[in-house]
């Protein structure tokens, strides 16, 4: 018995909610007797490497290089992507990508190298194996952009899996983003990652890692190109990262480097090379191309853990409508559940949900449900009792179905890696589709499973399908949530093949773009979670998530009027653009500000209306490209070193640059720019770029600037769709790319591409088409005329 453990269950049965309490510590004692049994210590290991090469058997796209002690199989893909795995590991089975693997590319051939290496050349890079296993990325012109060192294994004696390490070095210029969902980044500094999803059970901050969802995905940045790489193992591990240094020690570079530890998995890899925008179509192209929103999903959502009752969402409904505020979407928690249980109503509270339902969406406004993974464990329940006749339930090795505790009490959790469970619980939406809701937001699905001590989650000796191949929780932990967004995506693909799915989930993994996005979780209310909120949208949109936003306001306190109103400004230029609360902390509503941050949210608000088929267009380019709506100022010029430094500004698409206020009391504040013209959106003035300047930012408003040249598509004084044109420089062109859908069904809209030039003194705007030049198909209204 650990006696710092039984301290924390002496504690926890004291405190407050003691019945939950104690289930909590029994929890936890049972997990902790279960991964004893199950999983016995590791013991004796012995440590291996590759050794030296052996022979070569060329293939399609590359081939295999066995060494002494293992083997290296490398294939080209044909979209410019290049696989390797150790050990005889293939590209499949893998959770992370969509489909099939890509074929080989057959231009791609393995061949010899200098001091008995070889090398496997292909378009966009060359990947160089010395004869003792190390393997480098170069660019076509032989710049090495990474070089991982041979590997290592520590495998137990009297056999189980072995657990690994690879080393690796970057450029010495280098910057590290992605990882999944951190507070701390964008950019991510010297440090420790864990690759574990994580509740972190309290409302977080930049200082807290990991959280809910992580990712094995490293976005490397440097002068010589930009590359991807993701190590493709679900299991638990670590990611230390130290950034290089340029000049160090006696006048030389000091490169970057990564170490990164798995407790098990294969050791294989992707990597991607070139431009940002080429290696993010690369990865969608291998994970799956973003979920396409419903365009309502794309408009400003108000939620709140407390809710209570249909009459206070009516009230709350009709403070937004007397005020002439937009909403499209309102998001119901736990509480509106009978006793906590998902798939039922508090009949008491919500006697009439469809009908509230149906009223809100006559009104615009759709109703978002919460869905937890988590089954009470008891006879009577529905859920629970049609998931035992399915067998649908996670079970230990013994056999038994796996108890935790989550909001109803003691649970049951379902096995998404399988896919007959996943067609069950994919099913079981269509309660949900009864009761009126639209789109549904999944939480607690690291998964949780509160406990009075130790991890929460379940435990790791828990039995999982792992389609077919039999496995435990040490590997399903990771992939679970993505599963579980799988069987809710496709059920309502079923249920309601005439509409697409909304779809968000606070945990995931690489590939969870296919159904849909994700939420900060619980930022912290403060102005440190202002900052993270930000963090976590540009790096997840870096790992190909590009549908994300934060809790406005943050979760837990009382935000003051100030940093709700800088909160708010800042998510209305954001994916999803949510206000959302705990059941004990302060009120989120426009109004309970006062008199002034009201009329400045209502001006976030109107601009977030006017901004939707620009929101609509940037949705379906993302599915298109894998390029994210929020991307970094660097995205254009990654060569561009104080734009990769720069952390506190982004790209909406291509057109506007936004400049959130993340500190109290500021009324300016410096914005890096990239090169070119940029108008300030409000009074037009112009700045010229690359170069840094300090611009207004009151209380009203943060700075928003527009690209010189580009069309932005916006909604017109009519409600219809309008073309803003910001001017060209004299002499200089633009464009910009709309899709005009209004939509929330499956038709393929037009890609529309427009051009802005001068013709002397006159700007035209046409329409690009396969039969040449038009008239644009929307009307036009030209802006920052006064300037040029």
């Amino acid at each position: 018995m650990n006696g710092r453990d039984l301290v924390r269950s002496v504690k926890a049965v004291g405190s407050t909610g003691a019945g939950q309490r104690l289930r909590t510590v029994a929890a936890a004692w049972r997990r902790q007797r279960a991964d004893a049994a199950a999983l016995p210590p590791r013991g004796a290991e012995r440590a291996r490497v590759p050794g030296v090469v052996r022979e070569v058997e060329p293939g399609p796209g590359g081939g295999v290089i066995r060494f002494t002690r293992s083997e290296l199989r490398i294939v080209v893909a044909v979209n410019g992507a290049v696989f390797w795995g150790w050990d005889g590991a293939d590209p499949e089975p893998s959770y992370a990508l969509a489909g099939r693997c890509p074929e080989p590319d057959p231009r791609a051939i393995l061949e010899p190298d200098k001091d008995g290496g070889w090398r496997v050349v292909a378009e966009r890079m060359t990947v160089v194996v010395s004869r003792h296993g190390a393997v480098e990325v170069q660019t076509p012109g032989n710049v090495v952009l990474r070089r991982d060192f041979p590997p290592r294994w520590w495998e137990p004696v009297g056999g189980g899996t072995a657990r690994w390490m690879q080393r690796s070095e970057v450029a010495s210029d280098a910057r590290y983003f992605g990882l999944g969902g951190r507070a701390s980044g964008p950019r991510l500094r010297d440090g420790t990652y864990r690759l574990w999803n994580t509740d972190p059970g309290r409302a977080f901050g930049p200082g807290d890692d990991p959280l809910y969802a992580t990712m094995p995905v490293q976005l490397v940045v440097a002068d010589a190109a930009t590359h991807l790489v993701f190590h493709d193992s679900s299991w638990d591990g670590t990611v230390t990262l130290r950034e290089g240094e340029e000049g160090a020690g006696s006048g030389h570079d000091r490169p970057g480097s990564s170490e990164l530890r798995m407790d098990g998995g294969p050791l294989r890899c992707w990597v991607m090379v070139g431009t940002p925008a080429r290696v993010l179509l690369a990865w969608a192209s291998l994970t799956g191309a973003p979920a396409l929103p419903p365009s309502w999903a794309l408009g400003h959502h108000h939620a709140r853990w407390g809710f209570g009752s249909e009459q206070e969402v009516r009230r709350i409904v009709a403070g937004y409508q007397d005020r002439e505020l937009p909403l499209d979407a309102v998001h119901l928690d736990i509480d509106h559940y009978d006793e906590h249980q998902v798939f039922t109503v508090d009949g008491e509270r919500f006697p009439k949900l469809p009908v509230l339902a149906e009223e809100l969406r006559r009104s615009g406004i759709r109703l978002v449900s919460i869905v937890d993974p988590g089954v009470r464990a008891a006879p009577g329940n529905a859920v629970y009792d049609s998931g035992t006749a399915e067998d649908a339930f996670v079970r230990d090795a013994l056999g038994r179905p796996v108890r935790g505790v989550a909001w109803p009490g003691e649970s049951v959790f379902p096995d998404f890696t399988h896919a007959r469970v996943r067609e069950w619980w994919g099913r079981l939406y269509e309660e949900r589709l009864a009761q009126g809701f639209a789109g549904f937001w999944h939480d607690m699905n690291e998964p949780t499973s509160f406990a009075a001590f130790g991890e929460s989650t379940l435990p790791r000796s828990a039995r999982h399908s792992l389609e077919g191949r039999g496995g435990d929780h040490r590997e399903a932990h990771n992939v679970y949530a993505l599963c579980m967004a799988r069987a809710g995506y496709e059920g309502l693909r079923e249920l309601a093949p005439q509409e697409r799915p909304f779809v968000f989930s606070r945990s995931g993994w690489a590939g969870m773009q296919r159904y849909g996005g994700t939420w900060s979780g619980d930022v912290a209310t403060g102005w440190p979670g202002l900052r993270a909120s930000l963090s976590l949208v540009m790096g997840l949109g870096l790992c190909g998530v590009p549908y994300s936003g934060p809790d406005v306001g943050g979760f837990d306190g009382s935000p003051s009027p100030e940093l709700y109103l800088r909160w708010f400004q800042l998510g209305a230029y954001l994916p999803l653009f949510r206000t959302h609360a705990s059941l004990r902390a302060g009120r989120r509503e426009p109004w309970e500000f006062g008199a002034e941050v009201l009329e400045h949210a209502r001006v976030a608000l109107v601009e977030r209306r006017r901004l939707l088929p620009y929101f609509v267009t940037l949705a379906h380019l993302a599915r298109r490209t894998g390029a994210p709506y929020v991307r970094p100022l660097w995205w254009g010029a990654p060569e561009d070193r104080a734009l990769r430094d720069c952390e506190d500004a982004f790209l909406l698409g291509d057109c506007l640059l936004v400049a959130p206020v993340l500190d109290p009391g500021a009324d300016r504040r410096a914005v890096q720019l990239p090169r070119g013209r940029w108008y300030d959106t409000v009074t037009e003035q112009a700045y010229e770029g690359p170069g840094q300047v300090l611009v207004d930012a009151p209380l009203s408003r943060i700075p928003v600037l527009a690209r010189a040249g580009a069309v932005v598509p916006v909604r017109g004084d009519d409600g219809g769709l309008e073309l803003e044109v910001w001017a060209p420089a004299q002499g200089r062109t633009g464009g910009g790319l709309v899709v005009a859908d209004a939509g929330d069904g499956w038709d393929e809209p037009e890609l529309e591409r427009y051009v802005t030039r001068w013709e002397g003194r006159r700007l035209v705007v046409e329409r690009e088409g396969e039969s040449g030049t038009g008239e644009p198909l929307h009307p036009v209204r030209v802006r920052g005329l006064g300037t040029s």
